[in-house]
């Protein structure tokens, strides 16, 4: 088990489900019903028999009342690959003055965290890809307690090194992530090449869901007299009067977030929040309720 998960969390996750709005081709068992047919628990349909299928699999009480040859169907436990992409530019490593040992990329762990644990406690497949860092890191989506183990520990190890001129490229995600998948971003949302990754993802029918992590400095800009701000990834600084410029940066903050989560749901991306002092599991309730599901 992760010690990234507090305790109170880890009970709550017991009941969330991660499920996605595209029906998996998987093999294997899983949560999640799949588009192949054949020997499964819940019915799909009838269809007449055919050359290949096995007489066993004729319904003799129907063929009883029409004379007919019938095999019943059913659809088959699909398990879901799961795919965690986490943003680790330079900006992930902001925190806030009230909790200075607690970043971006510390939640953005604690939420890897929560979505490997429960994927793999559903029997599906789960991987990782970094990316605005100075390297990319990742892991293929693979599924058990083993596979588990190994990702949570490259969990841990991330670090926030990615600047202006010398972050990875984010690699191209679609050959990597095999379609149906389901893919959940993880970031400050400020990159808008992983922005434009994840709009290009869900075109390519994955399933993509979007957390962008926010301080509690932006949310509320609770700075007074003269603050000097420095940009993490290009260390362009700037000084102002913050009792002055509070209600200008509130507005147009609140507007490019808003715009942010339009311009994901308009390219059928699910976008969700998260407050810095806000639980890991709260966000993930979110995105994986049945409203977001059906959106």
């Amino acid at each position: 088990m992760s010690s990234l998960i507090p305790p109170a969390i880890r009970a709550r996750l017991k009941s969330l489900r991660l499920s996605t709005r595209l029906t998996p081709n998987g093999q294997g068992l899983g949560l999640h019903a799949g588009r192949g047919r054949g020997a499964g628990l819940e019915f799909a349909q009838y269809r007449s028999y055919g050359q290949g299928d096995e007489p066993r699999s004729i319904d003799w009480k129907l063929f009883a009342r029409s004379d007919r040859y019938f095999v019943r169907d059913a659809t088959r436990d699909s398990p879901l690959s799961v795919w965690l992409v986490i943003d680790c530019s330079a900006s992930m490593a902001q925190a806030d003055p009230e909790r200075p040992d607690y970043s971006r990329l510390d939640a953005a762990k604690v939420l890897a965290a929560c979505i490997t644990e429960r994927a793999v406690a559903q029997g599906d497949s789960v991987g990782l890809i970094t990316v605005g860092g100075a390297s990319t890191q990742g892991l293929p989506a693979a599924a058990g307690a083993r596979h588990r183990d190994r990702l949570l520990l490259l969990i841990e190890s991330l670090t926030a090194d990615g600047r202006d001129g010398a972050r990875a490229t984010p690699p191209l995600l679609s050959a990597q992530i095999a379609p149906d998948a389901l893919v959940v971003s993880i970031s400050d949302g400020f990159d808008e090449a992983l922005t434009a990754s994840c709009e290009r993802l869900a075109a390519a029918r994955r399933d993509v869901r979007a957390i962008r992590i926010l301080t509690l400095g932006e949310l509320r800009f609770a700075f007074s007299g003269s603050q000097r701000f420095i940009d993490p990834e290009s260390g362009r600084e700037r000084t102002l009067d913050a009792d002055g410029a509070r209600d200008g940066f509130l507005s147009r903050f609140g507007e490019v977030r808003r715009e942010h989560l339009r311009r994901l749901a308009k390219h059928g991306v699910i976008g969700v929040e998260h407050p810095l002092d806000e639980p890991a599991d709260a966000p993930l309730r979110a995105l994986f309720s049945s409203r977001a599901s059906r959106a």
